[in-house]
C-alpha cells in the first residue's frame, strides 16, 4: 500500500485518522453482531460507513487509476464494491476497516522509522545569543556571520561550527557522533551546532552556520537517503505490483471456476502486496536511522545492500587503524649537519602540507624552538614526500623513493640510521641526505578488535599503506589484519580495489576520506572516518562521525539484518498469499476471514520491520 508522507504525531493520528477508524471499528463491530438492528438498519450503517470511512482508499484508488498502475487500494476497491453489489454489507464494512487499520499501522511504524530526520530538525537551535560590543543580543541564527562570538550557557544547544574562544565544558556531541559521554572542551577546541553545553558558559567564534555545519549536512544527508530507492525496493515495488495483478487475474479465475463471487472476492482480499511493499522501505528507513543515532551515516538505500554483500574490508594505515598523529621520536643528522638544521630544512618544507607527518616534523621544530628557514618553492610529490628549495638549492624531504626518483642515492647504511619499526622520513639538502627522522604512530586502542568482529562476521582484512614494510607489519601483526600492501601511492591502492573487485570480490574501502579519496571512490562501499570532518562527509557512502572502528561492523550487521528481514517479509507474502489464494479457491475461506488474514499478515511484516528500529 502506498504509504503518506510527512510525519505523524498520535495526537494527530487521535484527532483524525483514529477517530475515522474508530467509527469504522463501531459501525463494523455493529454490522457483524447486529447491536442495534431493532433500531437502525445493520444494512444501511454498513453502507454508509464503507461509502463515508473507506474515503482514503478510494481515493488512492482513482489516483492510482489515473497513473496507470494497480495498487492493493485498486484491488480492494474492487473487493468492497464487489461485496456491495452482492449485498453483502457486512464484509464490504469490515474489509474497509481492515484495509484502513493495515494502512494506519503502516503509516504510524514508517513515520515513526522516519523520526530520525524530524529529531535532528527539531534540535537544530533557531537562535543565538551574541556579543555585540559590551551587550548582548539575542538574534536569528541564520543572520549570524563567520567570526560572530556565540555565547553558549550551561543547557543550550551550540548554534554553529566553530572554536571554542572563552570558557571550559563538557559538550554532549551524541546527535552528531552517537556518542552520549561528553567531550572535554577547552580554548581553540573545536565544537559542532546540535551539541548541548552540559556544563559551564562558552564562547565560541563561529566558522560555519545553518547548512553548513556539520549538523546541517549531517540532516541533508539523512532527508536525501531517504528519497533515494535501493535496488531491492524497485525489486519489492515488482513484486507487489505481480502480486496485485495475480490476485486480480486470480479471482477472475476462481469467478469463471467455481461460478462462486464470494470466492472471488476472498482470493482478491486475503492477496496482500503490503509486507513487501511497505515492509521494504520501512527496513531500509529503520536501518538508516538507527544508524545515524548511532553516529553513522549512511548516504542511501543502495549502500545498506552493498554492505550486505562485503566480503572485504581495505583499511587504510594511517588515521585509521592508527591515531593519525606521529610523534618525531628521533632525528638523525648526516654529512656534517647538525639535528637543529635539519629539522629546520624539514620544516620549512613541510610548513604548507597538512599531512599528518608534515605536522609532527612542523611541530618538532617549534617544540625545539628551530627559527623557520623561508622556502621559494613547494611542490607535492603524491605518495612520495614535498620537493622545495632555499637560496637556489633544492631541499627534498620524503621516502626513499623520491631521493631515488631525483637521482639521490639512498645506502642501506643511511637506511640504518631509522628507529626499527618507525616511519622513516629522508631529508636530503643539496643533491645529498643530510638527515633521517623516525617518527612513530600509535595503532587506536579499539583497532584489533574491529578487525577482529569483521573476521568474525567472514569478511577478510586488507590494510593498505603507503609506508615502509617494517612500519606496516608491525601495525598489522598488532592489529590482526589478513593481507597487508605497503609502499603503495595513492593511485596503487586505486589498482588494488580495482584488482579484488575484478575478482569477484564485494569491497568496503575504509579511510580518512583526505588521502583515500579515489580509493573510496572505486570501492563497492566507501566509508570515511573523519570524526565529523567535512571532507569525509563529502566523499564517502558510509559516514563514521567518531573514529571508532567498531562502527563498521555494527553497520554491516545492522544492513545484514534488514536484508534478512526483507527476505523473510518477501517469502512470507508469497507464501500466505499462495495458500490463501488456494484456500479461497476452494470455497474454504469468506471475505471476512480473508480481511483478518490480509491485515494480520501486513501486521506481522511491517512489525517485522518495524523491530529493527530497536
Amino acid at each position: 500500500m502506498d504509504t503518506r508522507t510527512g510525519h505523524t504525531t498520535f495526537g494527530a493520528l487521535w484527532n483524525g485518522e483514529f477517530v475515522r477508524l474508530a467509527l469504522m471499528g463501531t459501525a463494523a463491530l455493529f454490522t457483524f453482531t447486529g447491536l442495534g438492528n431493532a433500531y437502525i438498519p445493520y444494512d444501511f450503517v454498513a453502507i454508509i460507513a464503507t461509502l463515508l470511512g473507506g474515503i482514503p482508499v478510494y481515493e488512492e484508488t482513482i489516483r492510482s487509476l489515473r497513473h496507470k498502475r494497480i495498487t492493493m487500494e485498486v484491488t480492494m476497491t474492487i473487493a468492497i464494491v464487489a461485496s456491495l453489489i452482492i449485498r453483502a454489507f457486512t464484509a464490504a464494512v469490515i474489509i474497509a476497516f481492515f484495509v484502513l487499520l493495515a494502512e494506519y499501522i503502516e503509516e504510524y511504524a514508517v513515520d515513526r522509522a522516519r523520526n530520525t530526520v524530524f529529531q535532528l530538525e527539531k534540535a537544530a537551535p533557531r537562535t543565538a545569543l551574541v556579543r555585540r560590543g559590551n551587550t548582548e543580543v539575542e538574534v536569528g541564527v541564520d543572520t549570524l556571520s563567520p567570526g560572530d562570538i556565540v555565547i553558549v550557557r550551561h543547557g543550550d544547544r551550540i548554534p554553529v561550527d566553530g572554536t571554542v574562544v572563552t570558557g571550559d565544558s563538557f559538550v554532549n556531541q551524541s546527535m552528531i557522533t552517537g556518542e552520549s559521554i561528553p567531550a572535554e572542551k577547552h580554548p581553540g577546541d573545536n565544537v559542532y551546532a546540535g551539541s548541548v553545553n552540559d556544563s559551564g558558559l562558552v564562547e565560541v567564534r563561529a566558522e560555519k552556520i545553518g547548512t553548513e555545519t556539520v549538523f546541517g549536512k549531517i540532516i541533508k544527508l539523512v532527508e536525501e537517503a531517504e528519497q533515494k530507492k535501493a535496488p531491492i525496493q524497485r525489486i519489492s515495488d515488482k513484486l507487489a505490483t505481480w502480486l496485485v495483478e495475480f490476485a486480480i487475474g486470480f479471482a477472475f479465475l476462481t469467478l469463471l471456476a467455481t461460478q462462486n463471487s464470494v470466492s472471488a472476492i476472498s482470493v482478491v482480499v486475503v492477496a496482500g502486496s503490503c509486507g513487501v511493499a511497505a515492509g521494504t522501505p520501512l527496513a531500509i528507513v529503520a536501518i538508516m536511522g538507527k544508524a545515524a543515532k548511532k553516529g553513522v551515516i549512511v548516504k542511501g538505500g543502495s549502500y545498506i545492500e552493498e554492505l550486505t554483500r562485503i566480503d572485504t574490508a581495505v583499511i587504510d594505515k594511517t588515521g585509521t587503524l592508527t591515531l593519525g598523529k606521529p610523534e618525531v621520536i628521533k632525528v638523525e643528522a648526516l654529512d656534517g649537519y647538525s639535528e637543529g638544521q635539519v629539522l629546520a630544512l624539514a620544516a620549512a618544507a613541510e610548513k604548507h602540507s597538512n599531512h599528518p607527518i608534515a605536522q609532527a616534523i612542523v611541530q618538532k621544530a617549534g617544540e625545539m624552538q628551530i627559527a623557520p628557514i623561508v622556502h621559494s618553492t613547494y611542490k607535492v610529490v603524491p605518495g612520495m614526500g614535498i620537493i622545495s628549495e632555499h637560496d637556489g638549492q633544492q631541499i627534498l624531504v620524503g621516502n626513499p623513493r623520491l631521493m631515488k626518483d631525483n637521482g639521490i642515492d639512498v645506502s642501506k647504511n643511511i637506511l640504518s640510521q631509522s628507529v626499527k619499526g618507525a616511519t622513516t622520513v629522508l631529508v636530503a639538502h643539496d643533491h645529498s641526505i643530510c638527515g633521517v627522522i623516525s617518527l612513530a604512530d600509535k595503532v587506536r586502542q579499539e583497532s584489533k578488535k574491529a578487525i577482529t568482529d569483521l573476521k568474525r562476521m567472514g569478511i577478510r582484512t586488507v590494510m593498505l599503506t603507503g609506508d615502509n614494510e617494517a612500519v606496516s607489519k608491525m601495525v598489522a601483526d598488532t592489529v590482526g589484519v589478513d593481507e597487508v600492501y605497503a609502499q603503495l601511492l595513492p593511485h596503487d591502492k586505486v589498482t588494488k580495489i580495482e584488482e579484488l573487485v575484478a575478482k569477484g570480490r564485494h569491497v568496503a574501502m575504509v579511510g580518512d576520506g583526505i588521502n583515500d579519496a579515489p580509493a573510496l571512490a572505486r570501492a563497492n562501499v566507501g566509508i570515511g572516518m573523519g570524526a565529523g570532518t567535512d571532507v569525509a562527509i563529502e566523499e564517502a557512502d558510509v559516514v563514521l562521525m567518531t573514529n571508532d572502528l567498531e562502527k563498521i561492523a555494527n553497520v554491516i550487521r545492522m544492513s545484514r539484518q534488514g536484508y534478512h528481514a526483507i527476505m523473510e517479509n518477501f517469502y512470507g507474502t508469497i507464501g500466505i498469499d499462495g495458500i490463501g489464494v488456494i484456500l479461497a479457491f476452494m470455497g474454504l475461506l469468506n471475505p471476512l476471514l480473508a480481511a483478518t488474514i490480509h491485515t494480520a499478515s501486513e501486521l506481522i511484516f511491517i512489525v517485522n520491520s518495524a523491530r529493527l528500529m530497536r
